[in-house]
C-alpha cells in the first residue's frame, strides 16, 4: 500500500487554531495587566499621572487594533493560488513570477519549456509542474503540504496563522510582525517600574497575589516576543530589500546573480505591489476563461 506522508502534514492545521488561542490569551494578559492592574487605576490621579496614563492607554490600544486587524487578514487572505490548467501567454509575462500571469488551453507538462533567455540575457527558471495539484505552476511557486495546495511566491507556513504567507498576504504578515513587536516592546517598558516592585510586594503581601503573578508572567512573555520579533524583522526585512522569500534562501545562495533582484528601491515597491498584482492576475484569468467560452 502507497502512503503519502504529506497527507500526514495536512493535520498540522489542527496546531495552529490552538495558537490563534494562544495569541488570544497572550493579548488578554498583557491587556489585563497594562489597562487593568497597573495604568487603568493611574487615571484616577489627576495631574501628570492621569495624562501620562491616558496617553499611554491610547497608543496601547492603536497598536492593539493595528495588530489584530493585520493578524486576522493574515489568517483570512488567500495567500495566492493557482488556477486549474494554467499556461502564460507569452514568455514575458512569466517573468512577473505568478503576479500577473493569464491561462491557456492544457499542454503536456513534457511539452513545457526548460529555460530561456529574457531580453536582459538573465537565464530565466522554466514553468513547473506539481505532481500532488497535477498543474502547473509559475516560478516562485511552491507547494504547501500542509495546506496540501500551490502558493505563488510562497514564503512559508505560518502555524501562528493557520495559514501560507504568499504573494497576496505577505505584507500584511509584515505589519503583524511590526505593529506587534512595537505592542510588546511598548507593554515591556511600561511593565518594567511595576515588574521591579513585583519582588518588594509580594516580600511585603502588599498586593494581591493574582496581579502579582499577570504581571510576572505579561512582563516575561512580552520581552520574550519582542526580542525574537525583532529577529523575525531584521531577517524579512533582507528577504525584502533582496527580492527573496525564505524557501529561496538556500537557491540564492547557489546563484551567481540572484534573478529577482532589481535594486533595493523596486524590489519595495514590488512588495508593496504584489497584492494588487495578484488581484490583476486573477481578473485577467477570468476573463480568459469567459473569452474562450465566447461569453464576451
Amino acid at each position: 500500500m502507497d502512503i503519502n506522508i504529506f497527507k500526514f502534514c495536512s493535520g498540522l492545521k489542527v496546531l495552529g487554531y490552538f495558537m490563534i488561542l494562544l495569541v488570544a490569551a497572550i493579548v488578554a494578559v498583557s491587556y489585563y495587566a497594562v489597562v487593568v492592574v497597573t495604568w487603568g487605576p493611574q487615571l484616577l490621579r489627576g495631574g501628570v499621572h492621569s495624562f501620562l496614563a491616558f496617553s499611554i492607554l491610547v497608543l496601547f490600544h492603536v497598536l492593539l487594533l493595528l495588530l489584530t486587524w493585520s493578524y486576522f487578514m493574515v489568517v483570512i487572505k488567500d495567500p495566492g493560488s493557482v488556477p486549474e490548467n494554467w499556461r502564460p501567454v507569452t514568455e514575458e509575462e512569466n517573468l512577473e513570477a505568478g503576479s500577473s500571469m493569464m491561462t491557456s488551453d492544457h499542454v503536456v507538462p513534457d511539452a513545457l519549456p526548460s529555460t530561456w533567455s529574457s531580453s536582459d540575457g538573465l537565464e530565466r527558471k522554466p514553468i513547473g509542474y506539481c505532481s500532488h495539484c497535477q498543474n502547473r505552476k509559475p516560478p516562485r511557486c511552491h507547494h504547501c503540504s500542509i495546506c496540501q495546495r500551490c502558493v505563488l511566491k510562497m514564503d512559508h507556513h505560518c502555524v501562528w496563522v493557520v495559514n501560507c504567507v504568499g504573494a497576496c498576504n505577505y505584507k500584511f504578515f509584515l505589519l503583524f510582525l511590526l505593529y506587534t513587536f512595537l505592542e510588546t516592546t511598548m507593554d515591556t517598558l511600561i511593565l518594567l517600574p511595576t515588574f521591579i516592585q513585583v519582588f518588594r510586594e509580594a516580600k511585603n503581601h502588599s498586593s494581591s497575589p493574582g496581579n502579582l503573578a499577570i504581571i510576572f508572567l505579561a512582563f516575561v512573555l512580552n520581552l520574550a516576543f519582542a526580542l525574537s520579533l525583532l529577529c523575525f524583522i531584521i531577517m524579512h526585512a533582507s528577504l525584502v530589500s533582496s527580492n527573496t522569500t525564505s524557501v529561496e534562501v538556500y537557491e540564492k545562495k547557489k546563484a551567481v546573480r540572484w534573478r529577482y533582484d532589481v535594486g533595493r528601491k523596486n524590489n519595495f515597491e514590488q512588495f508593496v505591489d504584489d497584492n494588487e498584482r495578484n488581484k490583476s492576475f486573477r481578473y485577467s484569468t477570468k476573463f480568459l476563461h469567459k473569452l474562450k467560452a465566447g461569453k464576451t
